[in-house]
């Protein structure tokens, strides 16, 4: 099954959760010129008073997704640093992997995305045929306490669809 890459969009995301240009901000502001600031451009509610900051670094691989996972009790967050990358988001389901639903987007350098309790979702792949590096936030060490992964078995693979351009 091929998916298509869509570009990141308020109406098309929102069953997943919300996004803010870092880089382009159009939010309230205080101050001018050579110092604005936009507070509480994106929240997310975490289930612990720690938040942790952690790198995620992809190198550019096959456009097919083979795994995937959810965090049952809090949000996360990605903002591509260096590039864009696209990202594979499924809506909850009660452990099943959602593949008719999933969907595939490109996240822009800048852009940060937080996803909701539950939303399936796994790594990002590097847009632009190279290495890109990404800020993830979650509550500290979600990966031990909230995080179910699944495998995709290989005849239920999903290939993400991506223009020549795109790539």
């Amino acid at each position: 099954m091929k998916l298509k890459a869509e570009r990141l969009s308020k109406e098309g995301f929102s069953e997943f959760g919300f996004y803010a240009d870092l880089l382009n901000p159009k939010s309230n502001r205080f101050g001018e010129s050579p110092v604005e600031f936009f507070p509480d451009m994106v929240q997310m509610r975490l289930v612990a008073n720690v938040a942790s900051m952690s790198s995620v670094v992809v190198h550019p691989r096959e456009y097919v997704i083979d795994g995937a996972e959810y965090h049952s009790h809090t949000c996360e967050a990605t903002l591509p640093i260096d590039g864009d990358i696209f990202i594979h988001v499924g809506p909850p389901t009660k452990g099943d992997v959602p593949y008719d639903s999933m969907r595939v987007f490109r996240v822009p350098k800048g852009t940060i995305v937080v996803l909701k309790p539950g939303v399936w979702h796994g790594a990002p792949f590097a847009a632009g045929g190279k290495r890109q590096s990404a800020l993830v936030i979650l509550p500290e060490r979600t990966y031990a306490n909230d995080c179910f992964f699944v495998d995709i078995p290989k005849e239920k693979r999903l290939e993400i669809d991506i223009c020549e351009d795109e790539k």
